[in-house]
Order: structure tokens, then sequence, then C-alpha cells
């Protein structure tokens, strides 16, 4: 199904709604529920015939804004293809961030940061704070010290209208020995069932409108937690080169179609250098997830 408007500022209207969650939705409506990866690794840097530099890391992503930033729904820069260079690195996710937000498109930084105290109060204002040269729309966050030890985020996100992605159930098959394991008895809710549900208890507003919080919910787990009382969005990796498909990421989100953004990188990435061929490439996707379920406003 075609897009119905892509252009530049179709994500930040002039009555766009306040929260990051209904914006998203909004964005999903317009340029289809899809989140795209700028994932600079040094093997993806040559195979675009650029140097593992930061000149290279900056001529990659001032490709990636071109290409994406008036055609997807939402877009994550991997923090760390930018950390490994250092400050200067630091300087190109900077202006990364800033030209795709400038341009209108939503933002996830895929920080994957997670403290307590102070210290995760600084991890809120360096990537939720409009001050912040690194501000971006959303971030990752790791709730292994605890869902509650997030709440300078939470907070953060509140006050600014942004939004906050909590690792959940994830894609690697690593993590679902311990995501899977229950809190007590086998009658108990898993780690991931219970991140889910203090994510769902902050989303309550009595307005209906979507909640800011979200999860990270890899569209391969294979033993999902429920998310229908969620009611905020929901990043889905794995789709593509990890072998999920737009039908897996239907049936996830059958009750709040809405919500679910299926993240895909490498198999969008792959297209480049070229501008035209990326863009492509995001429309495209994003038209799988059209069909089906994900008619549904």
């Amino acid at each position: 199904m075609p897009q119905q408007n892509r252009n530049p500022g179709a994500n930040r209207a002039e009555q766009a709604p306040a929260g990051f969650g209904e914006r998203l939705v909004a964005a999903g409506r317009i340029r289809g529920r899809l989140c795209v990866g700028i994932d600079p690794h040094a093997h993806l840097l040559r195979a675009w015939g650029l140097e593992d530099t930061v000149d290279g890391l900056r001529s990659f992503s001032r490709t990636c804004v071109e290409a994406f930033a008036d055609s997807a729904a939402l877009v994550k820069p991997q923090v760390a293809f930018y950390e490994r260079f250092g400050s200067r690195g630091f300087a190109v996710l900077e202006e990364t961030l800033a030209d795709l937000r400038s341009a209108g498109c939503l933002t996830v930084a895929d920080a994957k940061r997670g403290d307590i105290g102070s210290t995760m109060q600084g991890y809120a204002e360096a990537w939720l704070d409009e001050s912040s040269a690194l501000c971006a729309d959303s971030v990752t966050v790791t709730p292994y010290l605890g869902v509650g030890a997030l709440r300078p985020v939470f907070d953060a996100a509140q006050a600014t209208g942004k939004g906050v992605f909590v690792l959940a159930a994830t894609s690697n098959p690593e993590a679902r020995r311990l995501q899977n394991a229950r809190l007590s008895t086998d009658a108990a809710p898993s780690v991931a069932q219970h991140v889910v549900d203090e994510c769902a208890e902050l989303n309550r507003r009595g307005d209906g409108k979507p909640g800011d919080i979200g999860i990270v919910l890899g569209a391969t787990v294979t033993e999902p937690p429920r998310i229908h009382e969620l009611n905020g969005p929901v990043l889905l990796p794995g789709v593509g080169a990890q072998g999920a498909t737009a039908g897996d990421v239907a049936e996830l989100m059958k009750q709040q179609p809405q919500l679910g953004f299926a993240n895909v990188s490498r198999a969008i990435l792959s297209q480049g250098p070229d501008v035209s061929a990326l863009r492509e490439a995001v429309i495209r996707t994003a038209d799988e997830f059209w069909e089906g379920p994900f008619l549904a406003p």
C-alpha cells in the first residue's frame, strides 16, 4: 500500500501530539511502522567504499540522514559504532541526531544505558534533555538493575514528551535463559513479563492515548511476554537477517498493531551507498507493514 505522505515535516506537524507514543503512532500511519537502524560498523563502511575512520563515519551517517529523514517513521543510530571513535565519533552522532530531528524524523538513540540514582539521571539528561547535544526523541535502556532504577529516565521522558524503550525480551539467543526465568515458582511471571508489566503500569493514563514507555521485543522470540496491557510502543528487532517476517510481527502485535515498529537495518543498509536505493528500500520494507492487521488505526 503506498505511503500517504513522506514530506520531511510530516512527523512534526504544527499540532503534533505532545507525547512520544502519540507522535510515533502518527508517524507510523504516514510512513509505515518501520524503524530503520544506522549501524556504521567497519565491514559496512568498507562495503560502501568508505574508510573505517571518522571521515568515513560522517559520510556514512550523512548518506543515511539524506535517505531516511523523509522516508522512515523512526531512525535508530547504534551508539556503539560512534562511541568506538571516542569524542570525534560522538561529535558525528550529535550531528546525525540533530540533522534527523531538524528534518522532522523521530529518533531513538540505541544506547542501552542502565544504572541507578544520580548516574541514571546523568544518562537521562544526556539523551533526553533538549540542552544536550546528544538529545534524541527516545533512548533504549536496560532494566538489569531493576525497572524502578530507571525512574530518572522515565521522569525525564514525562517532563519532555520523549520516549523510552526498555529491553524486555530481546532477539539474541543468549538472552532466553535469563529473560524466560521465573521469579519464584512456575506460576510466577517471567523476568521479561515482569519488565513488561512494570512498563504497562507506567503507561496507565486513563485517556486512551498511547504511553511513552515502550519495550524492545524480539520478533524471533518463541515465548513472548503478554503485551496487551502495555499501551506503549514496541520495537521489534529480528526482522530480515535474523529470520523473522512481517507475519511474525503482525502475530505478536495483533492486539495493538498500531504500536509495533519492526526494526530493520542490514537489509536496508546493504542497498547503500546510493541514496535513492536506500530510500526505496525503506519504502518497500515499510509497505510490508501496511498489510493485514497493520492497517488498523
